[in-house]
């Protein structure tokens, strides 16, 4: 064998044999491998069992076909995706990504159908999905709306402002904050960039209207929807900045009718050092620095691009691109030129247009207030655009519409635009009157003599206007009183500012005026008064209108009642306002009116809610006089119930510090109530009753209203828990009265006068009545007080009377057992004050002339009277009539098994009488 052989023999292949498997390599690796399953069964559960529409479709199939080339299937996609969600709302929270993205990216879609779809799912949307939820998602919805709102394709940019109404229906602040991109785009809608020549050194780009045929509407008509949407972007736009200011009557930042919170304080609570005052510099408003250092607002640090409208040169910046392409529209749109007459004839279209062309410039009118240098802002717009607008607009002032009428067809429905064309939302008055406050924004004191020739226009027609009488709808009147005061601010003299109060007094007048017009008009003539008022403590020159304006008031809160809670509210606030500052007219038409106003039946006090009472009743304290039949109003007002026993309380405090007994160190005014009259108050409210009450009462007979004994002459009349606890907390507060005045035992006299002339003789006495007179007579009782025969019977068989009723109360009786306690301790006190009444109530007690039910109760009121600390004492000098008492109780039970309540009476007076303790104790006992 040769030497190449054996080296081939090395590399030999070896042959298998047929049927047989390849021996393993030794080398071989090993690629087997075991898996075991991880079981999630919540992840198992969500697949295959996502809810369908009636196609069977999910909504992961039906956001996929949402990438179909077809428009018929993305249009079906996005019907079906309305269908699903609409009857499973969870799944928007559960797919709102993926939903959104793909409803917005349809808004360029080629096909008109597919954009008509999407818009209506989107509005489904936008009333499902919250403002926050959508937030993190609005950055993509902006980007493709504005996309379509400069698509190369005219349909889209129709479609476009169809997606953008209804984001700014839904989502007004978030759909601002991208203002700067969106407002390029409504730029670029109407028109198009082209290089100036008078420009082209400072390279420039002008802005001119553009006009494209190929567009389904006109020019004009196109122009009109998109400044409607303008316009109604930049009114969001004013809505969410910070400082929000009512259109038309606006507040001034320095105006003295800024927001008060008033502070509520309880004087008695004051009194005892249990609340604290604490006082703010300016009355709680805004403080007024002094200082020429302004601090930098949050939004200086932003960039200009995200401030947006609300930094100064992004707000110049769009307003020397717009407002020139405005007045293009306002030319194209306004009537011939060749005719310059009054009154000009506008076709509706054109009025509409020339409507937001002035509503566009009044937005940015006001944007421009909310800057800090505003005078500098003004002074800018005045020198760059006056002399255009008098030129283009107040040439042809003012503007009326034309009414051309087209007779109806058959079929009403159909031919819905057959109709007067004034019906077609279109405002003349509105449009002038928008005009009106643009151009009056621009004027100043300063510039009057320069401008008075286009604001004497604008002064006659304003005037004009709210004396014709016409029915003004509140947009409408906001915006004319708006108007008004800026003219009356313009030029402050009476002979200019006279006129126009009357006319605005001519409407106010009117019958039959919305709520919102009254209210407009009634703060109107509330901030004159109140600027006047403060002009007036300089210059002594009081309009006559303003003055007629006020004196009526009272007059109307009067009639008015309960028909209008909200406008009697304003009326009081009004009326408080001129009040407290000593308006002579004011105060003597309230003084006429009071008696109707205070009428405890139908009077306004007692017919509004608890708010408008509390003002009221601050009222009485500004009344130059306050005659008797006024305080047998505001007696019965008090008694009554219609108001609360808090403000009732109020209201007395308030004739106390009107009284003579009041301590002022200055003299009251001369006959603003007499002492007498004031006493007279006082006791008819003390009572709690009228005469005429206190006669019906006397003929009741029975429970469950009547509570009678033998022992006594006179029934109480149980009054119901709620008037009784409100007559208690009255009578507190007349003590309280009757205690501050400085000759006690006079005003005792009074009052025991009082009670003997119309109580003493009564059968019947309310419970809470016989309660609060003594507490009057425990509250004014001292030493020099003198006590007839009469009262001291009277009040003796007063006591026994309530302390009957109290112990023969059964514990079923929530609402009476609710008295127990204050009637008890107005008892308990009177005796141990007055121990003559203590011995009369003794000598009542004739136990011979009673029923054997009633021994228990005269046993047990005499246990409890000798158990009581206060009157140990004077049971101990009553020992004689305590015994005689027990034998007669003995007498009638002789021959009887002895019960336990006599025992226990028998060692009771063994403990505390029989046995004389020197010192009664500080034992108190509860019955």
């Amino acid at each position: 064998m040769t030497k190449k052989r054996k080296h081939q023999e090395d590399f030999q292949k070896v042959k298998f044999k047929v049927g047989k498997k390849k021996p393993r390599l030794e080398n071989a690796t090993d690629t087997t491998f075991k898996t075991k399953a991880i079981q999630i069964p919540e992840q198992l559960k969500e697949d295959g069992v996502l809810p369908t529409q009636n196609r069977k479709l999910n909504i992961k199939d039906l956001l996929s076909q949402m990438h179909h080339y077809s428009p018929g299937v993305k249009h079906n996609a996005l019907l079906g995706l309305k269908e699903l969600l609409s009857q499973y709302p969870v799944l928007i929270d559960a797919h709102l990504s993926n939903i959104i993205s793909e409803v917005a990216a349809v808004f360029t879609d080629k096909d008109s159908g597919v954009r008509r779809a999407a818009v209506h799912l989107l509005q489904f949307l936008a009333s499902k999905i919250r403002g926050e939820h959508i937030a993190p998602f609005f950055p993509l919805v902006s980007a493709h709306l504005s996309s379509a709102m400069t698509h190369i394709s005219e349909g889209i940019q129709e479609d476009s402002l169809k997606v953008l109404d209804v984001l700014l229906e839904a989502y007004p602040a978030l759909l601002t904050d991208r203002s700067v991109i969106l407002l390029k785009n409504f730029v670029e809608l109407i028109s198009h960039q082209q290089l100036s020549k008078r420009l082209k050194s400072r390279d420039k780009l002008s802005w001119m209207l553009s006009v494209n045929p190929n567009r389904r509407v006109t020019s004009q008509q196109w122009r009109l929807n998109v400044l409607t949407r303008l316009k109604k972007f930049l009114q969001a736009v004013v809505d969410g900045s910070s400082e929000t200011e009512d259109e038309g009557l606006q507040e001034q930042k320095d105006s003295p009718r800024s927001v008060r919170n008033p502070i509520c304080i309880s004087w008695k609570l004051h009194a005892n050092n249990q609340q604290h005052i604490q006082l703010f510099e300016n009355g709680g408003l805004r403080p007024k620095i002094n200082s020429s250092f302004r601090l930098r607002s949050l939004t200086s640090v932003m960039d200009s691009a995200e401030k947006g409208l609300s930094s100064a040169e992004n707000l110049k910046g769009f307003i020397e691109i717009i407002v020139p392409l405005l007045i293009e529209c306002w030319i194209e749109a306004s009537p011939a030129q060749s005719a310059p007459i009054l009154g000009n004839l506008l076709e509706s279209e054109s009025q509409q247009l020339m409507q937001q062309v002035l509503s566009i410039i009044h937005l940015l009118w006001k944007l421009t207030k909310r800057h800090d240098e505003t005078y500098k802002m003004e002074l800018w717009l005045r020198m760059n655009y006056l002399v255009d607008f008098k030129h283009h607009f107040m040439r042809h002032f003012p503007y009326s519409v034309q009414e051309t009428v087209k007779h109806k067809k058959k079929d009403s429905f159909k031919g819905s635009k057959n109709c007067m064309t004034s019906s077609n939302n279109v405002d003349h008055l509105l449009l002038n009157l928008t005009l009106c406050d643009i151009m009056v924004s621009l004027a100043s004191t300063s510039t009057l003599q320069t401008d008075s020739g286009w604001l004497d226009m604008i002064r006659k027609f304003v005037t004009d206007t709210l004396q014709d009488g016409s029915k003004l709808n509140s947009k409408q009147v906001n915006r004319l009183l708006g108007v008004t005061w800026r003219l009356m601010q313009i030029q402050q003299n009476k002979v200019a500012t006279e006129p126009l109060i009357k006319a605005v007094y001519t409407l106010y007048q009117q019958r039959n005026l919305l709520f919102t017009v009254r209210t407009l008009l009634l703060k109107f003539f509330s901030r004159v008064y109140q600027k006047e008022d403060l002009r007036s403590q300089r210059i002594r020159s009081q309009s006559k209108v303003l003055s007629r304006w006020l004196a009526g008031l009272p007059q109307q809160l009067a009639l008015l009642g309960l028909r209008n809670p909200e406008l009697s509210n304003q009326l009081i606030d009004i009326i408080h306002s001129a009040a407290s500052r000593s308006n002579k007219e004011l105060l003597q038409s309230l003084q006429a009116t009071a008696a109707r106003i205070y009428d405890p039946l139908e009077g306004t006090l007692v017919l509004l809610p608890a708010e408008a009472q509390r003002r009221l009743v601050q009222l009485v304290y500004f009344l130059p006089c306050l005659p008797a039949s006024l305080l047998a109003c505001l007696s019965r007002c008090c008694i009554m119930g219609r108001m609360s026993s808090d403000l009732a309380a109020t209201l007395i405090g308030i004739l106390h510090m009107r009284s003579s007994f009041a301590g002022w160190k200055c003299q009251v005014q001369e006959n603003s109530m007499n002492d007498v009259d004031y006493f007279s108050f006082l006791f008819s409210t003390l009572i709690g009753f009228s005469r005429e009450e206190l006669t019906s009462l006397q003929g009741i007979r029975g429970k469950p209203h009547i509570s009678q004994t033998q022992l006594s002459p006179i029934r109480l009349y149980l009054t119901d828990l709620d008037q009784f606890l409100h007559h208690w907390a009255v009578t507190e507060m007349i003590c309280h009265s009757l205690s501050t005045i400085p000759s006690q035992s006079q005003c005792f006299d009074i009052l025991q006068t009082g009670i003997c002339k119309y109580l003493v003789g009564l059968v019947v006495i309310p419970d809470s009545t016989a309660g609060s007179l003594l507490c009057a007579i425990n509250k004014l009782l001292d030493q020099a007080c003198i006590i007839s025969e009469n009262l001291h019977k009277f009040l003796a068989s007063c006591c026994y009377s309530l302390l009957y009723f109290l112990l023969t109360l059964d514990n079923e009786d929530a609402e009476h057992l609710q008295k127990r306690d204050m009637l008890w301790g107005s008892c308990i006190s009177a005796l141990a004050l007055l121990p003559r009444l203590l011995r009369l109530m003794l000598q009542s007690l004739q136990v011979s002339r009673i029923c054997r039910e009633e021994l228990p109760i005269v046993a047990q009121l005499l246990r409890l009277l000798m158990q009581h600390g206060q009157l140990r004492s004077h049971m101990i000098t009553n020992e004689f009539l305590v015994q005689q008492i027990i034998k007669d109780i003995m007498t009638l039970k002789s021959g009887e098994v002895q019960e336990q309540w006599l025992t226990d009476l028998h060692y009771c007076f063994n403990i505390y009488l029989a046995s004389h303790p020197q010192t009664p104790g500080p034992i108190n006992t509860v019955y």
